[in-house]
């Protein structure tokens, strides 16, 4: 089973590569995609945010990386023949703000998204956190 992982990766966080482990334990093939979000503006340019992610899979043999910025989501599931959309969630704001996509891809498209649970330890980091903090020099958390 073929799952897909989007997200705009503005960089890919902790908690990203967290979720990312954990769902290529679970499908035969993971897609983590990049994909364009018009209510973001970008901070990192998608073939650097591409590389981050390039590095951060090396170890995951199942895992890909690729980048969808010309249309919908359920557009790219079906060119890719993606079974599952696996979505990280930090908390019930994260939740409220996905299941309203989830419902309307099902409709849609028929394919299912799975939530993953963030870390606790992870889930107060988010890329903005991480871009806000690098440029004052220190970590997050």
């Amino acid at each position: 089973m073929r799952a897909l992982f989007p997200g705009s990766f503005d960089p890919v966080t902790q908690g990203h590569q967290d979720v990312l482990r954990r769902a290529a334990l679970l499908f035969d093939e993971v897609v983590v995609c990049v994909m364009s979000n018009a209510n973001k503006t970008g901070r990192f340019p998608i073939p650097e945010r591409l590389d981050r992610l390039r590095a951060a899979v090396t170890d995951l043999s199942n895992v890909t990386v690729d980048s969808h910025t010309g249309g919908l989501l359920v557009d790219y599931c079906g060119q890719a023949g993606i079974d599952v959309v696996i979505r990280g969630v930090r908390g019930v704001p994260d939740l409220d703000h996905e299941m309203p996509m989830a419902r309307m891809n099902h409709e849609l498209a028929g394919f299912e998204t799975v939530f993953i649970a963030a870390d606790p330890d992870l889930a107060p980091i988010s890329s903005t956190l991480v871009t806000a903090t690098s440029r004052l020099g220190r970590a997050p958390g």
